[in-house]
């Protein structure tokens, strides 16, 4: 049995490629919405958050032989949850990473090394705030944005727990865009033209993560881009669906 995290477009890809090699798949996603998304790819779909702990037992439980980590590049804590899992059930770890998409080198293009860092410089720039980097991490910007007398614009996911924490943490719903991406680079324009963008904060998420689109779309009205850098990757992370079956090839042939 593989187990598969899947928290991006990428992972429903390879537990669907997965089972279609023929392979005993068990697909998991954080949230329901996620295991809607998995319908139909071949295989068994769990929802919810585990723990290490938890993760063990389902392991365990299933026999599970191999663990697949194909969640989004920042979900940090998702990927050290797995990692310990695996440590302690002595299961082989994968973790597979989206490549980042060539950042153009432009001077309304700048890179901050975590979320504080992109708070302060965002706030900085701009009147108004256009956050495209998820729910999780609101309260930084707005506490930087406040401090400021600055507006943030948050561009997030249309569920009803997301809208709420929003509203609870200040936001109005002028200052709520609830939409899933990825967005064209036309729509993307036409969001920061409407809500009057100063700057636009975004993720390296990679094109499949719209991140490029994003981009292009605030360079052409000359609007100043944060982008908060990606977390290190591990070391032995794959890129790509060929070198990810080659590994899993690899470490079949050696059992």
């Amino acid at each position: 049995m593989i187990l598969v995290l899947c928290g991006t477009a990428d992972g429903r890809e390879i537990a669907a490629a997965l089972a279609g090699k023929g392979y005993s798949v068990l697909a998991s996603a954080a949230t329901a919405y996620g295991g809607q998304l998995l319908a139909g790819y071949g295989g068994e779909v769990i929802t919810g958050r585990l723990t290490a702990e938890e993760m063990l037992d389902l392991m365990r439980q299933r026999k599970v032989r191999l663990l697949v980590d194909a969640t989004h590049p920042y979900a940090e804590t998702a990927s050290a949850v797995a990692a310990k899992a695996c440590r302690l059930a002595q299961v082989p770890y994968i973790r597979y990473q989206r490549p980042p998409a060539p950042l153009p080198r432009h001077p309304l293009i700048q890179k901050a090394g975590g979320y504080q860092t992109a708070a302060a410089l965002a706030a900085r720039l701009g009147e108004t705030i256009f956050l495209t980097t998820g729910s999780k991490t609101l309260p930084v910007f707005i506490k930087a944005a406040r401090e400021l007398g600055r507006r943030v614009v948050a561009r997030v996911l249309p569920e009803p727990a997301i809208i709420e924490n929003c509203r609870r943490l200040g936001l109005t719903p002028a200052d709520i865009i609830a939409l899933q991406g990825p967005c064209s680079e036309e729509l993307n324009r036409a969001l920061l033209v409407q809500y009057k963008a100063a700057v636009l904060v975004t993720k390296e998420s990679g094109a499949p993560g719209g991140t490029t689109a994003k981009i292009a779309a605030a360079l052409s009205l000359a609007v100043p881009v944060v982008v908060v850098e990606r977390p290190p990757a591990p070391p032995a992370a794959v890129d790509t669906l060929s070198g990810l079956l080659q590994r899993i090839t690899a470490i079949r042939n050696a059992r």
